[in-house]
């Protein structure tokens, strides 16, 4: 990169200040026969390629390894912080039902109140602007107050979030290892708590036929961190002995280490997808399929995206050719 190119911030994303005019997000899919138009417009193609983007820069990358740690990195971790902290400050109740906690209503309720500001924080001072915008992202990331339960489409909020912040350039290129290995991890580390602490339902979970009840983003990106590894093939993470050795290291197996904590009895019978991708010969094999399978059981499944929520970032608008 020369000089001039390199010249202002501003530069690397002129589209934002040219021709922006913020929105709050709001739902477009109301009905099966609108999926079409998810699947052709903007939204689409900007999330697929953030997902893919960062699958492409983890490959083979150890969550211990070195990388950037940028000022908006550094806000976003604080920011989960702050929920990590609420969560702390805000116990469970006594309650008949075992599960759906409803203290984290209250929970909730804090974060609703303050999600605007929280976003506002990381935003650079001339993208203010963007902070109603953004903020709503923010808030479908961590489940849903009304039945206190949470999944795969609540995850796919929380990397919206993150692909705006890209597209109005408070995260850069250069953020992309930070974005999935702390912001990420971060997030999947205060959902856990979350789901831990209030007891909260699987969003439409499929039971044993789903990957996991409640991520699967962790699931690609960990997948593709194994890519071309000397040694762990995809048979290895079953064995709870190389999990607990190396889930520092992998995403992959930071998830299969809390389902194995979560759940009780065979592998096999309380997670028959992962059991069946373990028999898969490759990383790279692994890892194209849950690509493909997220975009057929999570993008493409009208129960998850009648929630998704459309704005000036993420367009409903026909993807440009």
């Amino acid at each position: 990169m020369t000089g001039s190119e390199r010249s202002t911030p501003e530069d690397a994303t002129p589209e934002v200040t040219a021709n922006f005019t913020f929105m709050v997000p709001k739902k477009e899919i109301s009905m099966v026969p609108d999926m079409g138009k998810w699947k052709r417009s903007q939204a689409y193609a900007d999330y697929m390629g953030f997902i893919l983007t960062l699958n492409e820069a983890l490959k083979g990358k150890k969550l211990t390894c070195e990388y950037k740690v940028s000022e908006t990195v550094e806000k976003l971790l604080d920011l989960l912080g702050t929920l990590d902290r609420w969560i702390n400050e805000t116990p469970p109740v006594d309650q008949p039902s075992r599960f759906g906690n409803k203290a984290y209503r209250t929970w909730y309720a804090k974060l609703d109140q303050e999600a605007e500001a929280l976003v506002a924080a990381v935003l650079p001072a001339d993208r203010q602007a963007a902070a109603p915008e953004i903020a709503v992202y923010l808030k479908e990331s961590v489940g849903n107050s009304t039945r206190i339960d949470y999944g795969t489409g609540h995850e796919a909020a929380f990397a919206a979030f993150l692909c705006c912040l890209c597209k109005v350039g408070a995260l850069r290129v250069d953020d992309q290892l930070a974005i999935v290995f702390k912001v990420f991890n971060r997030y999947l580390h205060v959902m856990r708590k979350l789901q831990r602490t209030y007891r909260m339902e699987p969003a439409g979970s499929q039971g044993v036929w789903g990957l996991d009840d409640f991520q699967f983003l962790p699931f690609i990106w960990g997948s593709s961190q194994f890519i071309d590894h000397p040694t762990l093939e995809p048979r290895h993470f079953i064995d709870e002995r190389v999990v607990n050795e190396h889930h520092q290291d992998y995403m992959f197996l930071e998830c299969i280490k809390f389902i194995n904590e979560m759940k009780t009895g065979p592998f096999a019978e309380h997670s028959n997808q992962l059991w069946n991708i373990s028999a898969v010969p490759t990383w790279s094999k692994v890892n194209q399929g849950l690509i493909r399978m997220y975009k057929a059981e999570c993008l493409e499944k009208f129960p998850v995206i009648q929630h998704f929520k459309f704005g000036s970032l993420l367009s409903i608008q026909p993807a440009k050719p």
